[in-house]
């Protein structure tokens, strides 16, 4: 049989070098047949498609499994893990703001794609979505994969069910774990959407439409990959008092390179509790802080959306003054915890931060333009930071947990 030889080779070979070969095999395809794109670019739909059709649900029975098991008592661990995304976040602001101050941008506007929404007018109107979020109908909230509301309920039913019978409780496990079977399942075949999907964006996109947008990438990306490189392994050197770099390439290879294509830190989090599981975190903690990561722990978001406000700026000639630069980095780390975990989500951000400089919604919409224009590749790294932090911290704080003494993980 045909498929046996490529079934052996596949049990055989890691999945992040398999991953690499259809990196490769994708933009090879895309280059020299073009024309033969379309017929795998399907691929990475169907793998998209089913990465956020079973994260839903896999978010609600874990987070009640875990939740209706927990021994009294015992500490989860989620609060550090919070603390270290707001300080990811805010750190990722700072360090977009000054690059963009040291080395500014300038912009050429052009009128705004529709994008069926409208942009939030306060960070109030940021913070009350988030609310309405936690408050929305279960039904809708899956629907949806509103992942606030998924939580509320997923945590408020876990907390009701902890005083079940045994049997019932020992049901949600073995639930979580039939579930945790599928999403196994659809992450073995993350080749052959990467595949799809590295063939699909190339074929399309090309190369030729960020020429004129060089310096502004350079920006963009310098910046993720230096919280990438320099900041979060700080953060993370702080939490464990070890070498980092170890456990920050594993994150960045086995989630941001998947995350980088799929464009979607929503349907990463089936990718970063696979992760999670295999760096032997406790279940009971990384099944809440993934899933609520992918919604508030921004520092990507929170970088595109301060860079391009100042370019912006920068463009129309507006005095940028240190109390300005600062607040900035508040408001774009609050807006950037409002960023929804889907492809674009925090550009529709970028208006709010530019009213703190005086510019209008019509021009904030334009430089939305130019945000659309270069999210092949901006939206992209976005991602991958965004969503291989998400696990980071997690395994962060679960170690330091260990190395003070708290037991094993």
């Amino acid at each position: 049989m045909i498929f046996s030889p490529l079934l052996r080779w596949a049990r055989r070979t890691s999945l992040v070098a398999q991953i690499a070969l259809a990196l490769v095999a994708g933009v090879a395809l895309a280059f020299l047949l073009p024309g033969a794109t379309p017929y795998v670019a399907f691929l990475g739909t169907l793998f998209i498609s089913a990465l956020k059709a079973v994260a839903p649900v896999l978010v609600l029975v874990l987070v009640m499994a875990a939740i209706s098991n927990h021994v009294p008592g015992e500490a989860t661990g989620i609060r550090p893990i919070l603390v270290l995304y707001v300080i990811g976040t805010l750190a990722a602001a700072v360090v977009g703001v000054a690059a963009s101050l040291w080395w500014p941008s300038t912009l050429t506007l052009m009128a705004a794609p529709q994008t069926g929404a409208a942009p939030p007018g306060a960070v109030g109107e940021v913070l009350l979505n988030v609310a309405k979020s936690a408050v929305d109908n279960p039904v809708n909230a899956l629907l949806q994969a509103n992942y606030i509301g998924v939580l509320a309920w997923a945590v408020g039913l876990g907390l009701a069910l902890r005083h079940a019978s045994a049997g019932t409780r020992a049901v949600l496990h073995d639930a979580a774990q039939a579930v945790t079977a599928v999403i196994q399942a659809v992450i073995r075949c993350a080749p052959l959407g990467i595949l799809g999907l590295v063939a699909s964006t190339f074929a399309e996109a090309g190369t030729q439409a960020l020429h004129g947008y060089a310096h502004l990438l350079a920006v963009l990306v310098g910046c993720m990959l230096f919280v990438a490189l320099v900041v979060n392994p700080l953060i993370v050197w702080a939490c464990i008092r070890r070498n980092p770099y170890p456990l920050v390439l594993t994150c960045l290879r086995e989630s941001g390179v998947t995350a980088f294509f799929t464009r979607s830190s929503a349907a990463n989090i089936p990718i970063n509790l696979a992760l999670a599981q295999r760096l032997g975190l406790k279940e009971e903690t990384y099944s809440i802080s993934i899933p609520l990561g992918a919604t508030i722990n921004m520092a990507g978001a929170a970088i595109t959306i301060s860079v391009l406000s100042l370019a912006a700026a920068h463009t129309l000639g507006v005095q940028v003054d240190v109390f300005t630069a600062l607040l900035l980095c508040v408001v774009a780390s609050v807006c950037a915890c409002g960023a929804s975990g889907v492809a674009g989500g925090s550009l529709l951000l970028i208006p709010l931060a530019c009213s703190l400089f005086g510019i209008s919604n019509d021009v904030a919409m334009q430089v939305v333009g130019v945000g659309f224009i270069i999210g092949i590749v901006q939206d992209s790294a976005e991602t991958a930071l965004n969503s291989s932090t998400d696990v980071l911290f997690t395994a962060a704080a679960g170690f330091r947990e260990v190395r003070q003494g708290g037991g094993a993980i």
